[in-house]
């Protein structure tokens, strides 16, 4: 059984985390969606909320893909975590050019600590490169519509978190 794992701090998870995960799924028998713990990120959405929220987004999608999708809160080393869900590949999404530089850094980082993971880059439909969950957050804190980044589950917690 091939098994990926797809980390991020999914703060709040979107529209192009979705297209990554739909797309990872045709690659491997099992993704786990690893949602990083990150203090230092200060998120919008606890750990739990995030979690739910990935969930209830990528289970309809793991069923009509018939791939098998776990979510897997983490706070450890990504290669450590990646060993831990057993995994063979890291999936990470590119938005653009910008993300290549710090992911390039990243992956020799991982492939010194365990060069028996690969890492795999996918790249962004065109009509989700522009979405990045700061900008989402961004645009919703100031009252800006963001229904076309997040699916309306997403979008309602973002209005109950900036109403309040």
């Amino acid at each position: 059984m091939r098994v990926g794992l797809y980390p991020g701090t999914f703060d709040p998870v979107t529209y192009g985390h979705i297209d990554i995960i739909r797309r990872a799924c045709s690659l491997v028998d099992r993704l786990v969606i690893g949602v990083a713990i990150n203090r230092d990120k200060g998120p919008l959405f606890s750990l739990e909320e995030r979690v739910a929220m990935v969930e209830a987004e990528a289970a309809p999608l793991g069923k009509a893909v018939g791939c098998e999708i776990e979510v897997h809160p983490f706070e450890n080393l990504l290669i450590d975590c990646a060993r831990d869900v057993e995994a063979s590949v890291i999936i990470r999404g590119l938005r653009a050019v910008a993300d290549f530089e710090y992911e390039y850094q990243m992956v020799g980082m991982n492939r010194a600590l365990d060069d028996s993971i690969e890492t795999v880059f996918l790249m962004a439909e065109a009509e989700h490169q522009a979405i990045a969950s700061k900008l989402v957050k961004e645009i919703a804190r100031l009252g800006g519509d963001v229904s076309k980044f997040v699916s309306p589950s997403v979008n309602r917690a973002l209005l109950e978190r900036f109403s309040a």
